[in-house]
């Protein structure tokens, strides 16, 4: 069992230097996403799925980098700061994500639904303005948390996610190794760790996937590359779907 309560900042950072003998394979999110073009499955199902499994991948690596390390993250079920941040993702990741919901069995799809027009209603003033910064000329997180406005897929009585098993890349990489107290105390807590450096090759394989899918299939779902490079606030893009 690791200590979570005592680990100092200085010891989380010696052993994230340890990382720099971890072998990451990066092939990996490569064949994952190859197996899953294989499949005869409908378009959209195959790639939704590759979405999913990019994401396992992700997780998976989390896993393989705490253990290589010797310690594990202290964020828990109901621990909530980091679910005020700016979430920005590509158009083909929010079409995953309101698709894996879709698929859902109807009492949670129809409670995630209920749910975010809801919160649309509540939030509506700070949804525009939050989402209003803009995020491609300068590095908004600080001026978005201030605004303190939750995730649309946080159920804020209970402090979980409503789509966990789908929750995009920045949600899994952006982690703490110290006292949470630190994320509680601050919108920018030093004390916690993204590895974002994971994104390149997660996406780098849901690009190829979903160009190699257009041009073997055209599924009418999928603008390529348009829904690789449009990105905006999750936010934006689950607002356009529920209101439909």
């Amino acid at each position: 069992m690791y200590i979570m309560e005592n680990r100092t900042i200085e010891e989380v950072k010696e052993r994230l230097e340890s990382l720099k003998a971890f072998e990451l394979n990066e092939d990996s999110f490569y064949d994952l996403a190859e197996d899953e073009l294989d499949q005869a499955k409908p378009a959209k199902l195959k790639m939704m799925k590759i979405y999913q499994t990019l994401l396992q991948e992700v997780s998976q690596k989390m896993n393989e980098m705490d253990a290589h390390m010797g310690m594990a993250p202290s964020c828990q079920m109901g621990c909530a700061f980091c679910c005020y941040f700016p979430i920005i993702v590509s158009k083909l990741e929010a079409k995953m994500i309101i698709a894996s919901i879709e698929s859902m069995p109807e009492e949670r799809r129809q409670a995630i639904k209920r749910h975010l027009r809801d919160y649309y209603s509540k939030y509506e003033g700070l949804v525009k303005e939050a989402t209003s910064l803009d995020f491609q000329e300068h590095d908004i997180k600080y001026d978005y948390m201030k605004k303190q406005l939750p995730c649309p897929l946080l159920n804020t009585e209970t402090n979980t996610c409503m789509a966990y098993d789908v929750r995009p890349l920045p949600c899994r990489t952006y982690v703490n190794y110290t006292n949470p107290k630190y994320c509680e105390e601050k919108y920018l807590p030093e004390e916690a760790v993204s590895f974002e450096f994971l994104y390149e090759d997660y996406m780098g394989a849901l690009n190829a996937a979903a160009q190699v899918m257009f041009e073997d299939e055209h599924p009418e779902f999928l603008d390529y590359p348009t829904d690789i490079y449009q990105h905006d606030y999750l936010p934006v893009f689950l607002k356009e779907w529920v209101e439909q």
